[in-house]
């Protein structure tokens, strides 16, 4: 069992009107793990009761749920969630090409805004499904969260620049082999979000840096990013951080959330917490 900490100190200064976090998981009981997952986070099981403590605790008001690898493909835990939070969540599926439009019609309705692409360990639709996701994407007028190691990047660069949906890369790019802020990876960054349809998102940092605390390795390249375009950042908390293991490691929310959110540019934190992921995810105004 571990030990989530769900309450402290709020963030200073408090967060605005309608911030949002947008990456996350959630999870309730009734939906096993499906095969190919890495199996279900560490009891008690994080659900919307205990993210609502998070939520007052950080000042959010909203946030984007994303499908969580233990469950693959099959996104009844999400919805369910969905509809557990109310107005205030909207979420992130896995979709395939095989789906129908009536079932994407049946997914817009209970207020998803997005489809995932997770090309690492446990993902359940690769970057083999690209351009097939972003397809769907595009026409339900969607955005994707694209996830992989960011080391690749250049490789993948062609089918990035193609493609026609908004999506945000994912968790500070995950460059696995490490980045600077001179590097061609991040070059190609700036470039991917010239273009007009590409955001980048702050989260999750623990899992991209080779450094530990305070992850200075990621700051330089984000602090780069940011400064260049403020306007295509957003920020989530990766809660409930499934890749900690034990209560001793448990990040304290407010704090890492500082720490990211002070990479950002003089004033742009309230524009990243409110105005960009209503860009992002098409939200309503607050």
């Amino acid at each position: 069992m571990i030990t989530r900490k769900l309450t402290g100190a709020p963030p200073a200064p408090p967060f605005p009107r309608g911030a949002t976090d947008t990456q996350m998981h959630m999870y309730l009981p009734g939906f096993p793990a499906q095969p190919g997952g890495p199996g279900l986070p560490q009891d008690p099981l994080p659900g919307p009761a205990a993210y609502r403590s998070v939520m007052r605790w950080m000042g959010l008001d909203r946030v984007i749920v994303t499908q969580g690898n233990a469950h693959q493909r099959d996104n009844a835990n999400l919805l369910a969630c969905l509809e557990a939070m109310g107005e205030c969540a909207w979420g992130v599926a896995v979709v395939t090409p095989e789906i129908t439009p009536a079932q994407i019609a049946d997914l817009a309705a209970r207020r998803i805004v997005g489809a995932r692409i997770m090309d690492l360990p446990g993902g359940a639709a690769g970057l083999d499904q690209l351009e097939a996701v972003d397809a769907i994407a595009h026409d339900a007028g969607w955005m994707i969260a694209v996830q992989f190691d960011g080391s690749d990047l250049l490789d993948h660069l062609p089918r990035l620049q193609a493609l026609r949906s908004r999506w945000v890369f994912d968790h500070h790019g995950k460059f696995f082999r490490g980045v600077t802020p001179d590097s061609a990876e991040i070059e190609a960054v700036l470039r991917l979000i010239d273009r007009g349809n590409c955001w980048f998102k702050f989260a999750g940092v623990y899992e991209s840096s080779r450094e530990s605390w305070p992850y200075a390795d990621v700051a330089a390249s984000s602090r780069r990013i940011a400064a260049h375009a403020p306007e295509r950042i957003v920020w989530g908390t990766n809660w409930p951080h499934n890749g900690v293991r034990n209560s001793a490691d448990y990040p304290d929310e407010v704090a890492l959330a500082e720490l990211v959110l002070g990479w950002l540019p003089e004033g742009c934190r309230d524009r990243v917490l409110v105005r960009n992921p209503i860009d992002l995810y098409r939200l309503p105004p607050v």
